[in-house]
């Protein structure tokens, strides 16, 4: 796959009036397929959510999981690594982190950025990052054949689209605290990354990846949502 191909907009044929009014109802739906999942108490499902800066992951969580109790929910963003969790495996913070039975948990940013700092920043061997991927597949594996559904999600915008965004950080009140210095930065580097993302959903594609074009809220919110629903129906009927 390569990213550069992959479209960050909408097809031409995507009725916009008829998704933004699908979604209420399809976020109404998921909080209700919450409470099903928390009541039967017998799996769960985890929702990775990786992307570049700015590429809307606040807002999905916000704006697709608002109907979600939040006792049946929890969210996590996973930053760089404190002392203590570098002294232990990668994965280590991750499987602490992973859903109990009847939970949701989301993953803002995940294990993926083990691979993806180290390999574009170069503080780590490349030796040990290549065992990661293999590491990650027996990882998300091992979750799956006990319970737990796994929705991946890589939020594809434009490079222009992120300067924008980016931007507006700087300029929006409303957004001033998003912003950070780091970020500039870590947009010179866009290239390497999307090459270290190309080699991640070819090498960690046992759970498969879903790439939304998210140049566009409202069309990213309505697909990351008909993933949401089809994975919680699953779980409903599975049990049922």
């Amino acid at each position: 796959m390569k990213l550069n191909k992959t479209a960050t907009q909408p097809g031409k044929n995507i009725d916009e009036v008829a998704i933004r009014a699908a979604l209420p109802g399809m976020v109404q739906e998921i909080g209700e397929l919450q409470m099903a999942l928390y009541a039967a108490n017998k799996n769960s499902l985890l929702v990775v959510l990786q992307g570049m800066d700015a590429s809307g992951k606040d807002g999905a969580i916000k704006d697709v999981f608002f109907d979600v109790n939040p006792m049946g929910s929890h969210v996590i963003c996973f930053k760089k690594p404190t002392e203590h969790e570098f002294s232990h495996d990668f994965l280590w913070r991750i499987h602490a982190n992973a859903p109990p039975t009847g939970m949701i948990h989301i993953f803002n940013r995940s294990h993926y950025e083990d691979i993806l700092i180290p390999s574009v920043e170069g503080y780590i061997p490349k030796n040990i990052v290549s065992k990661r991927y293999q590491q990650i597949n027996d990882f998300e594996n091992m979750l799956v054949e006990n319970g737990t559904s796994i929705l991946k999600f890589f939020l594809n915008i434009n490079q222009d689209e992120q300067k924008e965004r980016l931007k507006e950080r700087m300029t929006n009140p409303k957004k001033f605290w998003k912003h950070k210095d780091a970020d500039w930065e870590t947009m010179k580097k866009w290239d390497k990354y999307m090459g270290v993302y190309e080699t991640i959903f070819d090498k960690c594609k046992d759970v498969p990846w879903h790439i939304v074009p998210s140049d566009k809220n409202w069309y990213k919110e309505y697909l990351i949502a008909e993933k949401v629903i089809e994975a919680l129906k699953k779980n409903q009927s599975e049990i049922s």
